[in-house]
């Protein structure tokens, strides 16, 4: 192993070890409310609403919107982990420390989105054990599924990134989840289908790039989809390629990280 390899990879499953055991350690803050939160729609949503509506798809209605619910609860805290995460390192100013260490950003970077992606998937993995409580689920596509899901948390792990970047205080690391991710997220197809929407809006919808995630991931379970499989695994793979080389070069220029 050569001696630039070494640091950096000790570097790296330092920064993931600490990010897992932060989120770890105060569980009933990062993994019990999302999980309370997706029974309440489970309940509401799936059985009682979804008597009302019937079938979607050709599903039942609880069916149609547990892999939608999953990758709600994937976007937000692999979102939230990372942007929490990095600014509260730019708080107490230990980023400072990993920016003049002998690491690279690279590794930085690796190693905060690790941390966020793995906090999705566990928290994602959780609310699909508590769903098996309400419904069956039986997965058509299980590599694709796999792929949809890590590719998803990593986009959303990068873009908390950026957030936590840019944020100057502890109120600009809300405004992106309360005014942009919510929206686009109830917005994209995870309690319905577009299908039932007129054609303009259909259309306009398409622009919502959390419509191709969750579709790609429903397709995953469900073997159904309203948008094209191939176009919405192409958005996320450009998508994290992008935003992984836009994070680098924040991270390289150090903008943003001085208080």
């Amino acid at each position: 192993m050569s001696s630039e390899l070494r640091p950096n990879l000790i570097a790296l499953n330092t920064i993931v070890y600490r990010e897992v055991r932060r989120f770890m350690r105060i569980w009933p803050q990062t993994l019990l409310p999302p999980a309370i939160t997706m029974v309440l729609y489970f309940v509401i949503f799936g059985n009682l609403i979804g008597r009302q509506i019937g079938d979607m798809g050709g599903f039942t209605y609880m069916e149609y919107i547990v892999p939608g619910l999953i990758m709600m609860s994937v976007i937000t805290n692999s979102y939230g982990n990372v942007v929490s995460s990095f600014f509260g390192a730019k708080f107490q100013r230990s980023i400072e420390e990993l920016m003049v260490s002998p690491v690279s950003p690279h590794t930085i970077l690796i190693g905060f989105t690790v941390g966020g992606i793995l906090r999705g998937l566990i928290v994602g993995l959780i609310v699909t054990l508590l769903s098996l409580f309400f419904t069956h689920l039986q997965v058509h596509h299980l590599g694709l599924t796999i792929v949809v899901v890590v590719l998803t948390a990593t986009i959303f792990s990068l873009l908390g990134f950026i957030n936590a970047v840019f944020a100057r205080n502890f109120d600009d690391i809300s405004i992106i989840p309360t005014f942009v991710l919510t929206p686009l997220t109830y917005l994209g197809g995870v309690f319905y289908s577009i299908t039932l929407l007129p054609p303009f809006w259909q259309s306009v919808s398409l622009a919502n790039p959390v419509l191709h995630m969750v579709n790609a991931f429903r397709y995953g379970i469900l073997g159904v989809s309203d948008i094209k499989i191939s176009v919405a695994l192409t958005f996320m793979v450009v998508a994290t390629i992008v935003l992984y080389l836009g994070c680098a070069k924040l991270l390289v220029s150090g903008r943003g990280m001085r208080q």
